[in-house]
């Protein structure tokens, strides 16, 4: 492990791991708390903590789409004619995103995944019942194709920066294919799992998975996705919703506070 990381230093992070698969099995988004505290360690380099933070999120988000697909009711389980186009071109976008991610700085991305999640969240605000039930847009292979063009984009989007997938991933199929947030939520968990496995083919090889650390990670952030997918199961769209609102806030003021500061 990384000479800077003490005892104190891996309470925090696995503190933070907890609350990271909590968030991201409700709505997405645990790595605007994970991936920042990876980058506080000294002696990790971003590319390290972009892949240790994969190698614990696959964990979460393989026990939180595993607990979604055994506890929501049928109507609301991922459809597969949508999750397993979408699966398969995000992998392959992840691992095309993880392969640039150590020549191309995030700070190039951020502006542009700000300006999107503002976008998200004025959407999502001015319409209140979206993603309150669903509401069928595209059928047959229009439906297909938008789901894979969809997971291909925040695919490589994950492999290359990652904050914010989950949520992405959410929005796309509560906005474009018209499921209810925890419909949604329960398919952008599948789709996760294959988008952080996309980058773990192309870092593992690289050897920049911390390995100790990340599995220490990964059973913190396992038991975080467990809860957050029971207690949305148990809550419903309604609360989704909520946390959703909640969480891209939060992600448009910490990327806004970046971009000012590289500004």
């Amino acid at each position: 492990m990384p000479a800077g990381l003490t005892p104190g230093t891996v309470a925090l992070l696995l503190l933070a791991a907890l609350a990271a698969g909590w968030v991201d099995a409700v709505v997405g988004g645990g790595g605007l708390v994970q991936l920042p505290a990876l980058l506080l360690v000294p002696g990790i380099s971003p590319v390290q903590a972009l892949a240790t933070n994969k190698l614990a999120g696959i964990a979460g988000t393989t026990a939180s789409a595993a607990t979604y697909l055994r506890r929501v009711p049928v109507g609301d389980r991922p459809p597969l004619a949508v999750a397993l186009p979408m699966a398969l071109l995000a992998l392959g976008g992840a691992a095309a995103g993880a392969a640039l991610a150590s020549s191309l700085p995030g700070a190039a991305l951020e502006p542009l995944v700000l300006g999107a999640l503002v976008v998200v969240l004025v959407v999502v605000v001015a319409r209140p019942r979206l993603g309150q039930t669903s509401v069928q847009r595209l059928a047959g292979v229009r439906q297909v194709l938008a789901a894979g063009v969809l997971g291909a984009v925040v695919g490589s989007y994950d492999g290359l920066l990652g904050p914010g997938t989950g949520t992405f991933l959410v929005f796309a199929l509560v906005g474009v294919v018209g499921m209810a947030f925890l419909r949604a939520t329960a398919t952008a968990k599948v789709v996760n799992v294959t988008t952080n496995l996309g980058a773990l083919l192309v870092f593992v090889p690289q050897g920049y998975v911390l390995w100790a650390l990340g599995a220490l990670m990964a059973v913190a952030n396992v038991a975080g996705g467990y809860l957050g997918a029971r207690t949305a199961v148990a809550r419903g769209s309604r609360f989704v919703r909520v946390v959703f609102l909640v969480v891209v806030g939060a992600l448009v003021l910490r990327l806004g506070a970046d971009v000012l500061t590289a500004g």
